[in-house]
């Protein structure tokens, strides 16, 4: 059994804060399109199904910033009944300490961790 991410990023097509699963590169393109300029989300998922990992993705406004889109997809994701299995989350782009800690309860009920960047990281640890 495949490792399951859900990533949280912007993407062309799709609805926000929905969740697709998608576990080629052809499923992530033809129902996602392609990254806007300056997007990290669909590029760590492309890079998760070249290292044969399952994809949940959820497109959400802009990376980052778009708070409700977060929040609403976490809903999703806490349902045990519509996401059985999560081993990560990655959220690239967000820094934001609100954002950040509403994925504590997620992860422990997952037993999952959280994939950021390093500027996110830092931002995170950084922010007062």
């Amino acid at each position: 059994m495949n490792k399951v991410i859900a990533f949280l990023g912007e993407s062309e097509m799709g609805r926000f804060y929905y969740p697709y699963f998608c576990s080629s590169l052809t499923q992530l393109a033809t129902t996602l399109g392609n990254p806007p300029e300056d997007s990290r989300g669909l590029d760590f998922a492309i890079q998760a199904i070249m290292y044969e990992r399952d994809v949940i993705y959820f497109r959400v406004e802009e990376e980052g910033f778009s708070i409700k889109d977060y929040i609403k997809s976490f809903e999703i994701i806490k349902d045990k009944k519509k996401v059985k299995r999560l081993d990560a989350i990655c959220i690239p782009g967000v820094g934001d300490i609100e954002i950040i800690l509403q994925l504590d309860p997620i992860c422990k009920l997952h037993s999952s961790i959280i994939i950021t960047t390093q500027k996110d990281l830092f931002d995170y640890l950084l922010a007062e």
